[in-house]
């Protein structure tokens, strides 16, 4: 794999900025694509966007039921919407419409959760969207991704105006560095990305927890000598099972990783296909426990669950010992 980018101040930029820049490029040349907004154009950072493009962008208001319904009513009508609003909000007050009128219906509708996990921080709990993919999960025909870097989200943009089916992309706050300098390490939703390669054990991570996951690594490999693969596992579903399963054949134990409750998540969703593949090796599912979060930064509730490169470094050592 290409060599691991660290320095997160130089290299990496919010993935909300990507999304809004990338946005704006493709719009400027697709008029049919069209952001909708629930007061949200300033955190979604598409003030801009209103701007150079005012005949392009919908204020609705905070009213995100019709913030779905209007974005899947204009994908009915031929335009490529964006249905842009906090991912606490959009996936439950509007979870009706991304039902029924998203998803059952097949309105391409492109459902953009801005400031999801914990990003909100000190807010706390009824602003954080920790619930997302697993009340999505069980909605039919919905791809739900979760860009880990800059890269990723540009890819992941620019694949959403082309795709004929509703999608869920979920974005985070902090400033993400770049993964990997691999340029053939490419993007594709449903398609796992190894970031590195090790055989003893495999990290399967996504969104803003795969950093953490790959320094974790790295710090490992350094002071233990342990050799892990880590995977940016984007998607949430479709999951790459293929990918899955030749890891969990390759290596000795799996851990998952996620901004999210350890209930109904990436970590639930390996667990299923592993279980159902007769998997007997240790495997462990990091994120949120069943409680309302601690008051904090991100970084601070991060820490507080084990979700920093620390933290996952010690579950990964103790997780070890069970081989």
């Amino acid at each position: 794999m290409g060599a691991v980018i660290e320095n997160t101040n130089i290299n990496g930029k919010p993935n909300q900025d990507i999304f809004s820049a990338t946005l704006q490029e493709l719009a400027t040349v697709d008029k049919s694509i069209v952001a909708v907004t629930s007061d949200s154009r300033g955190s979604g950072k598409l003030v801009k966007f209103g701007t150079d493009l005012p005949e392009q962008i919908v204020e609705i208001g905070i009213a995100e039921q019709n913030l779905v319904g209007v974005a899947a009513g204009l994908a009915s009508a031929g335009k490529k919407a964006f249905a842009v609003s906090p991912a606490c909000f959009l996936t439950a007050r509007a979870l009706e419409q991304i039902k029924n009128d998203v998803a059952y219906s097949n309105n391409q509708v492109r459902l953009i959760g801005i400031s999801a996990g914990v990003s909100y921080g000190a807010l706390g709990s009824t602003h954080h969207s920790l619930h997302d993919f697993a009340v999505l999960r069980a909605i039919n025909n919905l791809i739900i991704a979760a860009p880990a870097d800059n890269f990723e989200t540009r890819e992941a943009v620019k694949q959403a105006v082309l795709l004929n089916q509703p999608l869920y992309l979920r974005f985070g706050k902090k400033a993400m560095p770049t993964l990997t300098d691999d340029k053939n390490n490419g993007f594709e939703f449903g398609k796992g990305r190894v970031i590195k390669n090790g055989n003893d054990l495999t990290i399967i991570a996504t969104g803003e927890t795969v950093y953490p996951a790959l320094l974790a690594v790295e710090k490992l490999e350094k002071e233990h000598d342990i050799k892990a693969t880590i995977v940016s596992m984007h998607t949430i579903k479709p999951l790459d099972n293929q990918l899955v399963l030749q890891l969990a054949e390759k290596t000795g134990a799996i851990i998952t990783v996620e901004e999210h409750s350890i209930y109904g998540g990436l970590g639930e969703a390996c667990a299923s296909l592993l279980l159902a593949s007769g998997y007997n090796k240790p495997f462990k599912i990091m994120g949120i426990p069943d409680e309302y979060t601690i008051t904090g930064s991100q970084t601070e509730i991060f820490d507080h669950y084990g979700l920093s490169a620390d933290g996952i470094a010690l579950a990964v050592t103790e997780l070890l010992v069970k081989q």
